[in-house]
């Protein structure tokens, strides 16, 4: 399994009423480390034919994160087979080394050309393995 990582620091923009990470941007940030993990692996013959849909999404929170924390993403794929692969995105204080959020999402590739689900070949599978 190949881990990727990307770090970030919480900025006002971030911030709920409660004056903690909105579990809005939670997603976001999952959203947005699966893509950058998916740019970065993938070659530019594969990344301008194919890309990732989402078709489903649990978060577990586990504690909040508050301005200027400097949060961990860690991203990995579990499985990938057929037209779909799971991904898993824990969220990290790095300060603390807390653990404050760790989702599972569920993803469809994609043919940018039939805009069709597109079979997950070897090579692609060798991205994140």
């Amino acid at each position: 399994m190949q881990v990727f990582t990307q770090t970030l620091t919480v900025t006002e923009k971030d911030l709920d009423e409660l004056n903690h990470v909105n579990n809005v941007r939670y997603i976001d940030w999952v959203n947005s480390v699966a893509k950058s993990h998916w740019l970065k692996n993938g070659p530019k013959n594969i990344t301008e034919n194919f890309f990732w849909i989402l078709l489903s999404h649990t978060i577990d929170y586990k504690k909040p994160a508050f301005l200027n924390d400097e949060i961990l993403l860690k991203t990995y794929v579990i499985n990938a087979k057929g037209v779909t692969c799971n991904r898993i995105v824990e969220i990290f204080n790095t300060k603390t080394n807390t653990l404050l959020a760790k989702s599972e999402t569920k993803w469809c590739f994609m043919s940018s050309k039939t805009l069709k689900p597109a079979r997950i070949t070897e090579e692609v599978s060798k991205l994140f393995f």
